[in-house]
């Protein structure tokens, strides 16, 4: 209804929305997705390290890998269980025994005594595994130059 005025007659009012948004749900499932991507590497190990710093391809698929570790106490870790050295030599043993071509992940903290790295490693090739691979953290900044 128009009249002289310019005035419009009343419409109905607005009905509530019975929809629901659903974008700020999904919004947020990405994040919590990102987040869990993000620190799901972070919590692969127990074991706290200072990795050194080296300029290095990635670790190649092996078909069986043993992952040796040398804290910076000089303790010994095989597959993250602590170990006497009497113990990995079983250990190591064993695991060449079953599988020869298996190759040694070795992880020692930069702080580590270098004779108890080079006593592990030993040990290692004594019992025949001959693969090894030393894990590191990256390049440093003086490598890269920044």
């Amino acid at each position: 209804m128009n009249t002289g005025f310019g005035r419009l007659g009343r419409s109905r009012s607005s009905e509530p929305m019975s929809q629901i948004n659903v974008t700020p749900l999904v919004d947020v499932m990405l994040v919590l997705v990102v987040i869990f991507i993000l620190t799901a590497p972070l919590l692969t190990t127990a074991i706290k390290l200072t990795l050194p710093k080296a300029e290095a391809g990635q670790a190649s698929d092996a078909p069986r890998s043993i992952s040796l570790v040398v804290d910076r106490s000089g303790q010994a870790f095989l597959d993250d269980r602590p170990l006497t050295l009497k113990e990995l030599i079983q250990s190591l043993q064993s695991t060449a025994a079953r599988y020869p071509d298996a190759e040694v992940q070795l992880r020692a903290d930069e702080n580590a005594p270098y004779g108890k790295v080079i006593e592990v490693l030993g040990l290692a090739q004594k019992a025949g595994l001959t693969r090894v691979g030393f894990v590191t953290s990256g390049p440093t900044e003086a490598l890269t130059g920044r």
